[in-house]
């Protein structure tokens, strides 16, 4: 078999298994898992892969830049954002993580209802400045242009020194194996520090996230209270989540 045909082959298993197993891929083509890892060093430069030990995972869509993901499924977005403002109550602390689901969040929220609001995210204080009970916390540091929010040892300390009831938290990949993911290391800190101070943390994920992973874990699914999405609820990876405990909240289409 070709290299072009191996990576064709690698790709079409990836779509359809969700993972790919480098010994078991070496093993029913009959070539070494050399090999199969040179290609899947080969499809991860070209942005087709993400490689984990042991083969890869898809690729999340959502690790392009801020400007671009504003593009990216927004009516997912809005359908997310809007299940997650159900859980705000009055009156509550609420930390409100950056990306383009959260500043949907930040957009959906009623103008009259009196909460706090604690942010790294610029653009999502700017957003609640037209909300005028939102009482607003803007967490300071190095500003992350990717996202457009603060990180850093300043912000992380920052944190350290609130407390919230709820924690609205954005990643890039949803997998049950690899968890919840970003494409950033200083960025997944950031993301354990903020849900390290709130009673409960909810995850944000538009339907392109789920079975997909980034280079930098963020939280296992032991540590989040649960996901709210608008995949279908018949989605595999969604279906294998709920068989191992955890809350997954439907986003009405």
């Amino acid at each position: 078999m070709l290299a072009a045909q191996r990576r064709a082959h690698l790709l079409d298993l990836l779509a359809r298994q969700g993972k790919i197993v480098a010994k078991d891929v070496a093993a029913d083509l009959g070539i070494s898992e050399d090999s199969v890892r040179r290609d899947l060093r080969d499809l991860a430069a070209e942005g087709l892969c993400q490689r984990v030990y042991g083969g890869a995972l898809p690729v999340s869509p959502a690790v392009a830049d801020y400007t671009a993901r504003q593009g990216v499924t927004p009516e997912g977005k809005q359908r997310v954002a809007a299940a997650a403002v159900g859980l705000v109550r009055p009156g509550s602390a609420l930390i409100l993580d950056g990306g383009t689901t959260a500043l949907a969040v930040a957009h959906a929220l009623p103008p009259d209802l009196d909460c706090t609001v604690i942010t790294h995210s610029p653009t999502i204080a700017a957003a609640l400045i037209s909300h005028p009970l939102a009482e607003v916390f803007l967490l300071g540091g190095r500003l992350f242009k990717h996202s457009a929010v603060a990180c850093g040892a300043a912000t992380v300390e920052a944190a350290q020194g609130v407390s919230a009831d709820l924690c609205l938290l954005g990643v890039t990949g949803v997998h049950p194996d690899a968890g919840l993911t970003t494409g950033d290391a200083e960025e997944a800190a950031m993301k354990r520090a903020l849900a390290a101070r709130s009673a409960e943390t909810y995850v944000l994920a538009s339907s392109e996230k789920i079975g997909t992973a980034s280079r930098f874990r963020v939280l296992p699914w032991d540590e989040v209270t649960g996901l709210i999405t608008d995949a279908d609820a018949g989605h595999p990876v969604l279906e294998g989540l709920t068989g191992r405990g955890v809350e997954v909240l439907a986003a009405a289409g």
